[in-house]
């Protein structure tokens, strides 16, 4: 493999005005396509082969024509102190403001609260509320349709009422703010330390944003007949823009030694492909492993999601094997500092930081292993008390309209309100259909924790019905889980009695059988996506303990970064740092999209850093110096590579999408923790403890893996280089070099 992207790299710079033309014609092309087509869908979330959805998808069959997909708004009314929202002039007010709302933009149905038998009016009188209809999805409300809504809850409250919106039709769009500049700000300013060079700090960001554009533009080219949502597109900016920089950091770092080598800018750029560029196709694929497998868990939303990052990440990689050598060719000495270029910077024998760290930790290696392995330990500790939810208006900040109608709902309706459970009543088994029904909302209204059930709402063809059933107890708590399973374990017994099926679903019953799903798609997962990584990394390593030491190390990494998530967006902790205005539960697809991000960015780290310990080892270095000896050629730039992915997810943090800053976050910590906690301090200290152990491989398995030449050995042979050790004495700082097979 090396040898092919050595001769890929010398391609690229000998072409580099084609390759450059071909990369911005894609780019041209992917940006007229997201121009000319349609907008993103809402997220339709979906989860196959649940309860839930099959009641879904039924009700979608047996009730035709309804607006199901269509946004909605629920305005609460709230009558001034001592009053009565029923009281002649208040309810005058609430007629008034409905029949504005009878005339907004896209309006479908506007529900009068004093004509449904009162179940809109609580029963101390004080609150009423109204559920109104559009005909558009909550992402294509128009701003004249907000304007109208938010008009017509400020006439209410001109006439004296309390009046407060939520429902989709409410939703904005999500932003990111200026957090994301300042990350990418921040990165460049690393760049910069890095390389000392302003042209070959850009180089890595132009790339990188050059990727995401292309990327971004071709999900949203796309995003109509794939289904591919916003939320898509901003992950995939995310992680794409983060790997982007990266991998090309690691292949202009390389060029900029082989040229200080006193070679060619062709054959420098075909080296650092060759060489860099054979762990950065293998850390990208283990990147594509981690969010391509996510479509084991079978919930569409999430396969979009990694399969839209993944493609982005492959295009990061495409670009730094050929954009990269292809704009160092025009950069030519520039990547190198100045003083480089006029011949005045020297060779130091002081050793640099990274050298002095690893010595460290070689001496001290158990003291240091269990400070890791205790610190990340005690990070994971919230994990233990994580929630998993699906957000409504009850996660909002309190400041906002649809949180405060959320909390005047539960108060004047009770804590079950906002999250009533719909029930749906197959009966066209059954002899009497109403009957059948009549018997299932009397046993259903005797189960407990059940506060009341409304009457059944039948389908034309009077097969089909819906029972609203409001729980005594919050969304969120056991006694409304309890309750869901209980009105399903009763399913025998109705059918038996009634000859009906009967089936729970509604956003509480949504969140049960997703959890339940992705518990029960985590193991699958996990050993999906860690056995192919295991198996990469054999090739790479030629070694079973170093992978093996991977991933445990990627455990402790992510349940670390888990439990940082549970303490700042659950528990609190640091929330007014991280403008979390609101906490509760974690989004339930947010643990399992997150693990699979961090195990991709994890194996980056461990195959850049740590090849070149085994190349030393190779080379008949001792076990410790071959530590000592990976850190001093590769600690600076793989830290450099480190801090850009934190500075770049940490930018998320700004969005006003809960996922995303949760995805931010979680992901910055992440980084931080396996970066400079697991691979530069356990990871070397479990080298240095393990030896020439760590390096073992059966004879059997040496034989049956194949040899893909990942460090370029055979290239090296081919060019007459001999052995590798001239490149053991370039500037620490500039040096990365892939492992020896």
């Amino acid at each position: 493999m090396a040898t092919f992207l050595y001769k890929l790299g010398r391609f690229a710079f000998r072409r580099r005005r084609f390759v450059v033309l071909i990369w911005v014609a894609l780019l041209a092309l992917a940006g007229v396509g997201a121009a000319t087509a349609p907008s993103a869908p809402s997220d339709n979330f979906t989860v196959p082969g649940t309860e839930a959805q099959q009641a879904f998808d039924l009700l979608h069959e047996r009730f035709p024509g309804t607006n199901a997909d269509g946004a909605s708004a629920r305005m609460v009314f709230q009558a001034p102190d001592g009053q009565k929202i029923t009281a002649g002039p208040n309810k005058a007010a609430v007629e008034k403001v409905l029949d504005e709302l009878k005339h907004t933009p896209q309006k479908a149905t506007v529900a009068d609260p004093f004509a449904v038998g009162g179940d809109a009016v609580s029963k101390d009188g004080t609150t009423a509320y109204t559920s109104v209809s559009y005909t558009a999805k909550s992402t294509d409300i128009t701003d004249a349709t907000h304007t109208a809504i938010k008009d017509a809850a400020q006439h209410g409250r001109d006439a004296g009422l309390t009046v407060e919106t939520g429902g989709t039709a409410l939703e904005a769009s999500p932003e990111t703010g200026n957090s994301e500049i300042i990350g990418v700000g921040i990165a460049a300013v690393v760049l910069l330390i890095t390389f000392s060079s302003l042209v070959a700090a850009g180089l890595p960001l132009l790339t990188a944003i050059m990727g995401v554009g292309i990327g971004i533009a071709a999900i949203t080219a796309l995003a109509s007949t794939l289904g591919l949502s916003s939320t898509s597109s901003t992950l995939a900016s995310m992680i794409g823009l983060a790997v982007g920089i990266d991998y090309a950091l690691f292949i202009v770092s390389r060029h900029r030694h082989e040229l200080m080598e006193g070679r060619d800018g062709e054959d420098a750029a075909g080296r650092a492909v060759g060489t860099a560029g054979s762990a950065v196709v293998f850390a990208g694929l283990t990147v594509l492993i981690a969010l391509a497998g996510l479509a084991v868990v079978n919930i569409p939303m999430l396969t979009k999601m990694g399969l839209a990052a993944a493609a982005t990440v492959a295009i990061a990689v495409l670009i730094a094997l050929t954009l990269i050598p292809a704009l160092l060719g025009f950069a030519g000495p520039k990547v190198l500092t100045r003083k480089v270029r006029k011949g005045r910077a020297g060779h130091s024998d002081k050793p640099n930081m990274g050298t002095r760290w690893a010595r460290l930790i070689v001496r001290r290696r158990v003291p240091f292993l269990i400070a890791g392995v205790v610190a990340l330990g005690l990070a994971a500790i919230p994990m233990s008390s994580m929630e998993l939810g699906l957000p409504d208006d009850g996660s909002q900040p309190v400041s906002t309209t649809q949180r405060k109608a959320y909390d005047m709902l539960s108060d004047g309706f009770g804590p079950g309100f906002n999250g009533p459970l719909m029930v749906v009543v197959d009966a066209g088994s059954s002899d009497n259909p109403k009957a059948a029904v009549d018997q299932v909302k009397t046993t259903i209204s005797g189960f407990s924790d059940v506060k009341s059930v409304n009457d059944p709402a039948f389908n034309t063809k009077g097969d089909t019905a819906t029972l609203s059933v409001v729980p005594d107890s919050k969304p969120s708590s056991t006694q409304t889980e309890d309750l869901v399973h209980a009105i399903r374990g009763h399913q025998g017994e109705f059918t038996d009695e009634t000859g009906a099926q009967v089936l729970v679903t509604g956003t509480t019953a949504m969140n049960i059988d997703v959890s339940q799903k992705l518990n029960d798609a985590l193991v699958p997962y996990l050993a999906l996506v860690v056995g192919l990584a295991f198996l990469l990394l054999m090739i790479v390593f030629r070694s079973v303990l170093v992978p093996l030491k991977a991933a445990l190390g990627f455990l402790l990494s992510v349940l670390a970064a888990l439990g940082a998530v549970v303490a700042v967006f659950q528990w609190g902790w640091l929330s007014g740092l991280m403008g979390v205005e609101q906490t509760g539960p974690i989004m339930s697809m947010m643990p399992i999209f997150m693990i699979g991000v961090v195990f991709g960015l994890a194996m980056d780290y461990e195959v850049f850093l740590v090849t070149r310990m085994r190349e030393a080892y190779v080379h008949g270095e001792t076990p410790g110096q071959a530590v000592v000896t990976g850190f001093t050629h590769g600690a600076r730039v793989v830290s450099a590579a480190a801090v850009i992915m934190i500075s770049v997810f940490a930018g998320f943090i700004g969005s006003s999408e809960s996922m995303i800053k949760m995805m931010g976050f979680g992901l910055a910590i992440a980084v931080a923790f396996d970066a400079f906690i697991v691979r530069m301090t356990i990871v070397p200290a479990v080298l240095a403890l393990l030896g020439r152990s760590a390096w073992w491989l059966p004879r059997w398995l040496d034989r049956a893996l194949p040899n893909v030449d990942v460090e370029g050995e055979q290239l090296r042979k081919n060019l007459g280089d001999g052995s590798d050790e001239a490149g053991a004495e370039g500037p620490v700082e500039e040096e990365f070099e892939p492992v020896r097979v």
